[in-house]
This record gives structure tokens, sequence and C-alpha cells, in this order.
């Protein structure tokens, strides 16, 4: 097969490294760490002045093997701790040359992944194979983080051959109730795909704001958006999207309903129940709100109009986001919203139940989109909420996955069990905005009296979820084999009540990272013991990285700690 060349020209002169201790198990390592990853002999070769990158034609991957090429050899990264590994007597490495055996596979859910890596210390040519070229990008994902120093050189003798254990691992994050401009979606885009993470999860719209310009329903942007610089119209869509086939991040969009849906009423009143009302009225209990948390509105399945603007949505966001995935919310519906609209009311008064609207609704909606060939994912809510919830025979499973984020390991029990399909986001452990306190502007948990046992601090989920947290979550725990083949992966999320652009970064990474090992290659040594410890100094490292590559991660140790392995951890059980 005929290969595209790129190559790119830096000078190269021999620079002696200062011998300073290893990180890890190697002396440099990938983020994150591979399946397999064989290095008997650890050495670096320089790159040669005129190394290129070889790869077949592809839209997708010819952009990124000219991103890497360019990127390995300007990057000079420096570790915090110099690699202990001598160059070998050997010329530069003058060539990768990439292999791919099925270059029209597309990026869909459950696309191959898999890549080998050969990197020789003679001087021969490092070879990178790879199923598809998504592996490939995988791949040299990989190949760069072996890459530093100035003048450029690699990690040598070693061989990987790496898979995912999960073929769904992403980000969701929330852009109604804050607003993040394409260029932090962009760049976010960049940080998934450095840590192979294959899916961003975009939550666009809730009962805040509608920040989507839906071409055949232009109003709800118009309306529901905070105003026309804060919105997403179908061009910055089409960017943001193709953005992600060019790092191998899937976009699955999320239009949430029947429940959140209170920035629908700015353009259509008539079809949204309990808009713009007080949250928590004063005379009423818990049980009886009008939404968890200020914002209310939920879509009335009761009036037709209702399915005239859903299908129109539908249509034109399927239309938008090309990906197998389409997310439909269907969570938290919150009963009083409902029992206060006339028609639910009289519907209620002829022996009518809630969880018959809901099903109304999804009876209504669901087949339009498996019509529109795409495959349907809810939040657990649907099937296991207390109250409000559908009958299975309306969810077929072939159609539908099935998102949990409550009650941590024993909701995705139920839900595979169920004979679904499940993505794991528990509140327990991958919630990203936990741990922040409350965003109410008079909460009076927060004035006590001295010596008061502050709980969460206000957070629901609290406490903060720690790297170490996330790291150490299995997300099949307490299921048989056959129920853990139903778990196809899982995502952290970052709600936006108390975040945007300025946080973002920070918020999401490195914990992310921490999810990303989890879900690539597991959090266990080949022993079967949990690896967090010996992930500590390489996270350090990678955090530092994705830093110099433009992420904001935030730190997750003192610098001191790194210089000083294994200072900084216990003898004590904590």
């Amino acid at each position: 097969m005929a290969h595209t060349i790129f190559s790119y020209l830096i000078c190269a002169s021999v620079l002696t490294l200062p011998q300073i201790s290893a990180v890890g198990n190697y002396p440099l390592n990938v983020w994150p760490k591979p399946t397999t990853f064989q290095w008997t002999q650890p050495q670096a070769i320089l790159l040669s002045p005129d190394f290129t990158i070889s790869a077949p034609a592809h839209r997708y991957l010819g952009p990124a093997v000219q991103r890497y090429l360019r990127q390995v050899l300007t990057e000079h990264h420096g570790p915090l701790v110099t690699p202990l590994l001598n160059l070998t007597s050997s010329p530069p490495l003058k060539a990768l040359v990439i292999a791919i055996s099925d270059p029209s596979a597309t990026l869909t859910h459950g696309v191959n992944e898999s890549y080998t890596l050969t990197i020789p210390s003679t001087g021969d040519d490092a070879v990178l194979k790879a199923g598809t070229a998504w592996g490939a990008m995988r791949g040299l994902e990989s190949f760069s983080q072996l890459v530093f120093s100035n003048p450029s050189r690699v990690a040598c003798g070693l061989y990987i051959s790496d898979t995912p254990l999960f073929v769904h691992r992403g980000v969701m994050l929330d852009t109604s109730r804050n607003y993040y401009g394409v260029e932090d979606l962009l760049r976010l885009i960049r940080a998934l795909s450095m840590n192979k993470l294959n899916v961003f999860h975009w939550h666009i719209t809730d009962s805040h704001s509608f920040p989507i310009v839906v071409p055949s329903e232009p109003e709800l942007a118009a309306k529901g958006a905070y105003g026309e610089e804060m919105t997403y119209t179908a061009a910055d869509v089409k960017t943001v999207v193709e953005y992600g086939m060019n790092y191998g991040v899937r976009v699955v969009p999320e239009i949430d309903m029947p429940a959140h849906t209170g920035s629908w009423a700015e353009a259509y009143p008539e079809i949204v129940a309990c808009a713009n009302k007080f949250w928590w009225p004063a005379e009423a209990v818990w049980d009886d709100r009008f939404a968890a948390e200020p914002g209310t509105g939920q879509l009335n399945p009761l009036n037709p109009k209702t399915y005239e603007v859903v299908k129109n949505v539908v249509h034109d966001v399927v239309a938008m986001f090309p990906d197998q995935l389409y997310h439909a919310g269907a969570d938290e519906i919150t009963p009083n919203c409902w029992k206060i609209d006339p028609l639910v009311q009289s519907f209620l008064a002829k022996n009518g139940t809630l969880s018959q609207i809901l099903e109304m609704f999804i009876n209504s909606t669901l087949p339009y989109i498996i019509a529109l060939n795409r495959t349907v994912v809810y939040w657990e809510d649907v099937l296991l909420d207390a109250n409000v919830k559908v009958n299975p025979s309306l969810l077929p499973p072939e159609n539908i996955i099935l998102q949990s984020w409550n009650n941590g390991p024993n909701n995705t029990k139920r839900i595979v069990d169920s004979g679904y399909r499940a993505i794991v986001s528990s509140s327990d452990f991958y919630y990203l905005d936990c741990g922040h306190g409350d965003f109410l502007g008079n909460n009076s948990q927060y004035d006590l009296p001295p010596g008061t046992d502050q709980g969460k601090g206000g957070s629901w989920c609290g406490p903060f979820k720690t790297w170490q947290t996330i790291y150490n979550y299995d997300i099949t725990y307490g299921l048989t084999e056959a129920e853990s083949k139903l778990v196809i992966g899982g995502e952290v999320a970052l709600w936006s009540e108390q975040a945007d652009p300025t946080v973002m970064d920070p918020r999401i990474w490195p914990r992310a990272s921490a999810m990303a090992e989890a879900l690539w290659s597991g959090n266990r040594d080949e022993t079967g013991n949990k690896r967090s410890v010996e992930a500590t100094d390489r996270l350090n490292e990678w955090r530092y990285r994705m830093v110099t590559r433009g992420i904001g991660a935030e730190p997750i140790q003192p610098l001191w700690c790194i210089k000083n392995p294994g200072m900084c951890n216990t003898v004590h059980p904590m």
C-alpha cells in the first residue's frame, strides 16, 4: 500500500543527561499504562534530523501524523525526573512506519483501537501496526510520550502491545448551566485524545439554558440561550465533531428530556410544565419540590405540540452529530412539577399515573430516534427511579444503553441484570463537581456554630472525588463475568453549576486521567494488586506533561514528592 511521507527537519546534537532516579517501573512511561510493555534493556536513541512518519493515506490519520511529527520534533519535553537512559551507539532513528489492516474502519462505538509499537535500538525503522486509523492514533500518542529532551530522543529497544479493556471511555461536560466556548471544547478533545479517551459526552441543554441553534426550531436558542454570543451554531457543532474525528474522539450529544427542560419554555411556554416556578416553595416539604435544584420545567407529554417540537429538535441534532449514540436524558422526573399542570391533573383524576405519562413520552419519542438509526442512551432513572419509571417492555435492550449515576455498583448490577448495556458514571466515584459545596445563595448549612459537624459540606455528592478514588474504582465490582460483559465502559462527569471555562481543566484533569488508565489497562498490577501507589509518580509526570501541552491540570502532590521517591507515602494505614 502506498504511504504518504511527512518530514520535519531539526538540528541534532548530543546532550549529556544528568543521572537522576527513574519514575515508576521504567525510566520513561506511557499514560495510560499499556497492556503489555516490554523493555528489558532501557536505552534511548536520537531522532534523525530528517525523521519521518509514514502512513497509509487517510482523511484523519494524515493530519494526525503531521501533528505528531511536529510534536515529537519540537516538544523537547523535560521530565520532572530525568530518565536514566543512555544513548545507543546506533545511528539515529530515521522513521516510524505505520501499517493499518483496515483503513476503511470508521470511528464508531466499538471500533478496534488496538496497536503494537516496536522501537528497535539498532536504528532500524520503528513500526506501528494497528487494525484501524484510530488504533494508529493511540499508538502515535504512545510514541510521542516516549520522546523527550533536546535534541529529541526516544526510548528504544522496546515493544508495546496495547488494547483497551472497555470500548467506551469518556468525559461528560454540561454546557447548559454555564457556557463553554468552542475553543474550550476543542481543548477538552485534545486532552481526551492524549489520555486515549474516546468519547466526549456533550450535555448540551438543560433547564438553565438552550445554547444549541436548532435550524428547524431557532427560537429555542434565540430565547433560551444566555445570549447570542453563548450559542453553538451548526457550524460550531461541525467544527467540534470534525475536530473530534481528527483526534479519534467521538462526540455524543445529549438533549435531556422530558425533565430538565425549563429553557424550552422561553420559546414554547405551552409545552413545559411548572416553568419558572420557585424550585422549592416555603410551604412545601422536599417531596413537593418542583425540581431537584433551582431551574424548573418539564416537557408536558400530554400536549401534542410537545412532540412536534421534540421531533424537530431530535431530527436536527441527529443530522448534526453523526455518532451512532444519541443520549436522550430521561433523568430526574420531579413528580410535583407535572402534578400542578391541569392536563396532568385531569389524567391523574382518571386513575392515570405519572409513570404512564412518562411511558407516553418514551413511546412517542424512542421509536422516532431509533428510526433515525441511533442507539439511544438514557440515564438509569427511566428504568430504576423509585417513583416515575417505564415498563422495561418499552425499552428494547438491543436499542438501549443505560447510564448509571446513583447507588454505586448496586445500580450498575440492576441495569445489567435487566439485560441492558451499562455506562458507569457513579456519583460516588466519577462526579467531578462533588465536594465544592452548594450553590444556593442562602444555604443555612454555612452559618452553623463553630464545632458543628459539617458533614459533606453542603455538597449532595460530597466529598471531593480524589484521583485515587477514581483510579481504584472497579466499574464491574460485584458482577459475574457474564454481567461484566454488558458494562461497556464509563464516563467521569462535570456538571457545571459551579464550573465554567476558568476551572474546566483543573476540575477534569488529571482525575479523568485516572479513569482513563483504569478503563484502558486496569488499576491492578500483574499480581492482581491495586497499583495506585505505583501510579502516583507516573501520574505526577503525566500531569506535568499535560500542562506543558496546554492543559491546565491541577497538581496531585508537591513537586518535592517526585523528587524524593517514597518520602510522601506512609507506612501506617489511614
